[in-house]
């Protein structure tokens, strides 16, 4: 049994979960969700300087999602560079393909453009859209499993920053071996670190002031300083 279900009733329970969790945020009007977007763009922007340094992965947004495209075409004029996922095969591993305009796209499932002949890229980082979001830091995603099965592959895990609307934190998602927390957590309120004992709200971040992977007295030890391809001191 997982949390009292059956698998079945698990995964029935998700996907009722998810399909309340995509109608309320396609319920929100386009002016809504372009101001959640530049509020969410602002938190990663100021709170993680780093990743102007890094194989970034993101994902083209679908049904409501945080669009990550003007976030990503500003980290590639500070040196970034930005990869789309890539559907190989049912129940194999994403592959990441480097996109940026004018790299050819093709439409793979649920219409999902992805690059067609870029060269590949292992990511040090991605941006994850959530469907839900738990206080573990756990994420809801569509059901394919197919960010867990590649995450779980890498020789060495990206940072994980999951990004995703306060209207979708749930209590639980009532997590199995094969989910993978984030390790951070990005709403329109602001940063979310994953410690320990869960995730930790660490404020909305201020402008001009250093952010979480930047401050040298809180977070040091916790974020390898080369993890973004940043040279260590």
């Amino acid at each position: 049994m997982l949390w009292g279900m059956t698998a079945d009733e698990l995964k029935s329970w998700r996907k009722t979960e998810r399909n309340r969790l995509i109608a309320a945020r396609e319920s929100l009007e386009a002016a809504a969700l372009e101001l959640l977007r530049q509020r969410m763009d602002a938190h990663i922007w100021r709170s993680f300087p780093g990743l102007a340094a890094a194989k970034l992965a993101f994902c083209w947004p679908i049904r409501g999602e945080y669009d990550a495209r003007g976030l990503a075409e500003k980290l590639r004029e500070r040196g970034a560079v930005t990869a789309l996922p890539v559907v190989v095969a049912p129940g194999q591993p994403l592959v990441f393909r480097e996109w940026h305009p004018g790299v050819a796209l093709a439409f793979g499932p649920l219409g999902i453009p992805y690059p067609v002949d870029s060269d590949p890229v292992v990511p040090t980082a991605a941006l994850l859209p959530m469907v839900g979001w738990d206080e573990g830091g756990h994420r809801l995603g569509y059901g394919g499993g197919f960010f867990d099965r590649t995450l779980a592959s890498l020789a060495k895990k990206p940072v994980l920053i999951g990004v995703s609307y306060e209207m979708a934190r749930m209590k639980t998602i009532r997590p199995q071996s094969w989910d993978i927390p984030m390790d951070w957590v990005v709403t329109e309120r602001g940063i979310y670190r994953r410690d320990p004992e869960g995730l930790v709200f660490l404020g909305e971040p201020v402008a001009g002031e250093p952010g979480a992977l930047a401050s040298p007295v809180c977070y040091a030890a916790e974020v390898d300083p080369g993890h973004f391809g940043e040279r260590s001191q």
